[in-house]
């Protein structure tokens, strides 16, 4: 099975939902360390790993992104004609 691509705003809007995720797991990194915690701590950081894999992968989707994007663009100048207002009377 493959996996459709995402659209450039979509990358986007991944990156962001992930990095607001970013809030959950630093306010469950304090209160791990304030209760001493060890399995709460653990949680925490692969939580926090998992984030930074996530971001990881979608950056490098958004360059695969850039990149198609680079090559698939036509030459703005090959399909623009100058245009000139008519003359009046």
């Amino acid at each position: 099975m493959t996996k459709k691509p995402k659209s450039k705003a979509g990358t986007y809007l991944s990156i962001g939902a992930t990095l607001f995720g970013a809030f959950g797991v630093v306010k469950q990194l304090r209160t791990a360390r304030a209760e001493r915690d060890p399995l709460e701590m653990a949680d925490a950081i692969i939580s926090a790993a998992g984030l930074v894999t996530g971001i990881a992968l979608l950056s490098r989707e958004l360059r695969r992104i850039n990149r198609e994007a680079d090559v698939d663009l036509p030459e703005l100048t090959d399909s623009v004609r100058e245009v000139r207002p008519r003359d009046r009377d």
